[in-house]
């Protein structure tokens, strides 16, 4: 490759999601679908964390988007219910990328939420539904306590998905591109759009 031309090709920023993530699940050794998950509180006070992608793609939504699933009455959840925007960061150090993505959140169906909480191993269920994320615990065994009590209640089959347990679509307006070069004049391609399936356009960016 030409060392002016661009490392990042101009096509549908999902095409190009899904060739980077593919490419990722091959090289990272640990949850190549880990993304850092930025919120803010109505005042606009941000907070950062690391969660997990569970669906993406076009057929999300109407105009594509991003999923990931969390409790609502987290921290994260209850800014999210305040502020209903967001951003997301992959960062694959072995492939030396990033992607960076803005945009709107909405909730997800029950029903969806029902199906993937059910596809999740049943101690993720047992956990999750035993957690009162991110409020005050006194002591670990405290915790421990309402697992085992969980798993006396139901002692086979899927636990019941708790109410305040769902997900949220992202549906990005921006979506940029990162990709390392030497000496650090790396390649940045930015495609933005004003509203679900609007077109997309993109201009590269200075590093």
């Amino acid at each position: 490759m030409n060392e002016a031309d661009s490392a990042i090709p101009v096509t549908d920023p999902f095409t190009l999601f899904e060739a980077w993530f593919a490419e990722a699940k091959e090289a990272e050794p640990n949850d190549p679908n880990a993304m850092a998950l930025a919120t803010a509180t109505s005042r606009g006070q941000p907070s950062v964390r690391m969660v997990l992608l569970k669906g993406h793609g076009s057929q999300w939504g109407k105009g594509g988007g991003f999923v990931f699933y969390t409790n609502a009455e987290s921290r994260k959840g209850k800014e999210i219910r305040a502020n209903l925007q967001a951003s997301l960061l992959f960062h694959w150090k072995s492939l030396r990328r990033q992607i960076r993505i803005e945009g709107s959140l909405e909730e997800v169906s029950g029903q969806q939420a029902d199906s993937y909480f059910h596809s999740r191993p049943r101690v993720s269920q047992i956990g999750s539904a035993a957690s009162d994320q991110s409020r005050a615990l006194a002591d670990r065994q405290h915790y421990l306590d309402r697992v085992t009590a969980l798993e006396e209640r139901y002692p086979e089959g899927d636990i019941p998905r708790p109410p305040h347990w769902t997900g949220f679509l992202l549906t990005p307006h921006t979506i940029e591109f990162w990709q390392d070069r030497d000496f650090r004049l790396h390649d940045r391609r930015q495609f933005t759009r004003e509203g679900p399936g609007e077109a997309w356009s993109n201009t590269l960016l200075y590093p």
